[in-house]
Formats: structure tokens, C-alpha cells, sequence
């Protein structure tokens, strides 16, 4: 072989190594707080196991590509507002809240990670929301 032709494959192949590199890394895995103010029972495991297959269609799996967090608080407020904030410590990309304590607890002890409501009551006149077109704020709603 040739010097000038060994020395553009070997630089062909140190430009192309940074490429494949990148193309093996793994997904990164995000992650999901969860906080029910329902309890763990039935009804509970059915309303995480139907979210678990939601996000299952969008292409998120948990344990591959998304790590959910579970914690069900019931109606107890001090439970409550303990695991909202546990999941905020564990810095989650995001926290899904379900009932108005819930989502009362959670945006008093973060205003930074993204917040996303359900089964809440009027979000404007509780005051988590400005509006419902336009939530402003890290809470929003589905």
C-alpha cells in the first residue's frame, strides 16, 4: 500500500471513530416521579398501569428508556407532602400529580421541575395555573 493512501484510510478512519462511538451509546434514560393521591389498591395499580401503556405507545418503556417513580399517598396530607418531597429530590425530569393536594404539595416544593396535573378540580381558581390555554408556570395539565 501506498504511504499517501494507508495514511488517508487511517484518517478516514479516526474521523469516522467519533461517529460510531456516539451511535452505541445507550438512550438516555429519563425520569418520571409519579405521586397518586389515591392508595395503592386496585383502582391505583390500574390508573399506573394504564399511564405505564400510554407511554408504552409513545415509545417510552420503563425500565429501558424512562425510570418511573411510584409513591402513593392516599388522602393523607403529611404523607402527602413527604413523598412530594422525596420524588422533587430525586430531581426527575418530570412529576405527574394526580388530586388537588397532590398538585398543592408538589408546587410547593418545586417551582422548577415541569409539573403535570390530572384529576384536578378548576387548576385556574385553585391558583396552579393562569389560565388554560396558557398554564405559565413548570405546572400544566392534561
Amino acid at each position: 500500500m501506498i504511504r499517501r493512501q494507508f495514511i488517508t484510510l487511517l484518517g478516514g478512519a479516526a474521523a469516522a471513530w467519533p461517529l460510531a462511538s456516539r451511535a452505541q451509546q445507550a438512550e438516555r434514560v429519563r425520569r418520571i416521579g409519579l405521586l397518586m393521591g389515591t392508595a395503592d389498591d386496585r383502582e391505583g395499580q390500574a390508573r399506573v398501569t394504564a399511564l405505564k401503556q400510554g407511554l408504552q405507545e409513545l415509545g417510552w418503556t420503563d425500565g429501558r428508556n424512562i425510570q418511573i417513580e411510584i409513591r402513593f399517598a392516599g388522602a393523607d396530607g403529611d404523607r402527602i407532602r413527604a413523598h412530594a418531597a422525596e420524588l422533587v429530590a430525586l430531581a426527575p425530569d418530570v412529576i405527574v400529580g394526580q388530586t388537588t393536594p397532590v398538585i398543592r404539595a408538589l408546587r410547593q416544593a418545586t417551582s422548577s421541575i415541569p409539573i403535570v396535573m390530572a384529576a384536578v378540580n378548576d387548576p385556574v381558581d385553585q391558583g396552579f395555573v393562569s389560565s388554560l390555554a396558557h398554564p405559565g408556570g413548570n405546572i400544566t395539565g392534561f
